[in-house]
């Protein structure tokens, strides 16, 4: 008998030491321990963390009573909203998968989403009701529809269903018996990916993930209890990043907000005292530029999360002068959202605020609980040296990425391939560990032989004062093969800046080779959680 034979012989698990790693448990103690606490404000309504468990609990119930089998989904396609939030915890705690449907996409998508994940129940707003009846007009199945009447919606709606969410939660029971999976590795939420090339990709998450990227983002990030939790992220983005489970873990207030702006954010940080947001540049881009009327005074710290594309560094920069504590994070739908933060280390405090910003603009080291992060050569499968010049595929390894792809094994395995999940991104490595990523592989410019980061000659044309968005794309050009082609989106009132204006402030601060050789200004198109398409764009180059 071997040393480790001695240590496993009749010391299997069983329920006294072993229970599977679940987010929806944190409620349950939150809950218990902080029943009268606030736990979401939105417009006029008010619950605490007892009657947020107790609409969880009887929406779990009012969905087993409608025969659902464990592991059935559910969809949802909503606002920032309290039902959305309870639907993180309600749907699993009925053994069943939670689909959050992003509500950009046009009745074809949606049509895709509920008929590939075979969704049995959609829960939807009535802001959406036009896209969603076409949707169910096409998808050729008769599905639950339960509408959510929402009172902050103002606008025009249809509802679709034969059942109002409330009257839904009415048939429930507040006291329903819910448990926790058999296995962690059970599926959770099935989050589609933007299918800006061909259909989304379903990507399933399983309930250990959940709960160890809902635990990492609240070490990584040092929340402490009780945080003011602001919902300018959209939950239904790779289910709000796992947001909804980490402000259940902490007992918070989870603000909700139906539409982001400038004037909401401010409003929402002077009258709850808002402790965190999370959000892409875009949200960065409306605090920084909000006008004097928009604005209200705080004499608290805002905590601001922010990942996407990285923010240039005049907006980190900006952010920090105006009283933002900013944490660069990164990740993909794929690894249950951030996966990468920028750890900060208490001596950066000494450095000006243009060497912190510096730092900042990197996406850093990996997250507490994924295993494995580097930047190989794909081909190779070989780490790249840490000289901060040398560019590779990120890749990633560990309990927070994805199941796979549903329906989809050979992508799967492609994605996975190595023992590693490949991410499509291209980086670097510097001296110091933190990585730092230069672009999409599909984004790099190949310009007369040279490789050119889109990403650095936006960052370059986010420095200009006029800009307020910037976006690079390869343009085809007889001489060079490519050349950078710029997108230029003008802060108001910035008066007359022409193409060759902007084309001598990037000759002014980099190389000549990676300037851009054509400008167009006008709006940048953007995805609801903040990413600029170039899809469109390079369309729009062809025309």
């Amino acid at each position: 008998m071997t040393a480790n034979d001695i240590f496993e012989t009749n010391l299997d698990h069983n329920p006294a030491n072993y229970a599977a790693l679940s987010p929806i448990s944190f409620i349950a103690r939150t809950a218990h321990t902080y029943p009268d606490r606030c736990s979401v404000i939105h417009g006029s309504k008010r619950f605490t963390w007892k009657e947020t468990f107790a609409r969880t609990r009887r929406l779990a119930c009012a969905l087993q009573k409608r025969d659902l089998k464990p592991g059935q989904t559910v969809a949802i396609m909503g606002s920032n909203t309290p039902e959305m939030y309870e639907a993180a915890f309600g749907v699993p705690m009925a053994g069943l998968v939670l689909n959050t449907i992003n509500v950009r996409l046009d009745a074809a998508n949606i049509a895709f989403c509920l008929n590939h994940g075979e969704a049995e129940v959609l829960i939807t707003d009535r802001e959406f009701s036009e896209p969603v009846k076409q949707a169910l007009a096409k998808i050729g199945r008769d599905i639950l529809v339960i509408d959510i009447m929402d009172s902050e919606f103002k606008g025009e709606g249809e509802t679709l269903g034969s059942i109002s969410y409330e009257n839904f939660l009415s048939e429930g029971d507040p006291e329903f018996e819910w448990a926790l999976p058999a296995d962690e590795w059970q599926a959770i939420s099935l989050n589609y990916t933007s299918g800006t090339t061909g259909d989304p990709k379903g990507v399933v998450y399983h309930h250990r993930g959940a709960y160890l990227n809902a635990m990492s983002n609240i070490v990584g990030w040092n929340m402490g209890h009780h945080p003011v939790y602001l919902w300018t992220l959209p939950m239904f983005h790779c289910n709000g990043w796992c947001f909804p489970w980490s402000i259940a873990a902490v007992g918070g207030t989870n603000v909700c907000l139906r539409q982001v702006n400038a004037g909401t954010i401010f409003a929402a940080i002077g009258d709850y005292g808002v402790t965190h947001f999370c959000g892409a540049p875009i949200v960065l881009n409306f605090v920084i530029n909000a006008t004097a009327d928009e604005r209200r005074n705080f004499e608290h710290q805002v905590n601001v999360m922010t990942a996407a594309a990285p923010p240039p560094a005049s907006t980190l920069q900006r952010m920090q002068e105006q009283g933002f504590n900013v944490t660069h994070v990164y990740g993909l739908t794929e690894t249950y959202g951030p996966a990468v933060i920028c750890a900060w280390h208490p001596e950066w405090d000494e450095l000006t605020v243009e060497q912190q910003t510096v730092n900042k603009g990197r996406q850093g080291v990996k997250y507490h609980a994924l295993e494995d992060l580097t930047v190989m050569d794909p081909e190779t499968m070989t780490p790249v040296p840490a000289d901060g010049e040398t560019m590779g595929e990120v890749m990633f390894k560990g309990n927070i990425v994805m199941k796979g792809y549903l329906k989809n094994a050979k992508t799967t395995r492609e994605s996975l391939e190595g023992g590693w999940f490949h991410s499509g991104d291209l980086g670097v490595i510097e001296s110091d560990g933190y990585i730092k990523l230069k672009d999409r592989s599909k984004d790099v410019i190949i310009s007369g032989g040279e490789n050119i980061s889109s990403i650095e000659v936006e960052d370059t044309l986010h420095k200009h004062p006029s800009v307020m968005f910037a976006a690079v794309v390869a343009k085809p050009d007889n001489k060079w093969g490519e050349a950078p082609c710029a997108f230029v989106e003008l802060l108001p009132n910035s008066g007359d800046i022409t193409e060759q204006d902007i084309i001598n402030f990037c000759r002014d601060n980099m190389a000549h080779f990676k300037c851009p050789r054509h400008v167009i200004f006008g709006p940048v198109p953007k995805t609801s959680t903040g990413k600029i398409q170039k899809f469109k764009l390079r369309e729009q180059i062809m025309e």
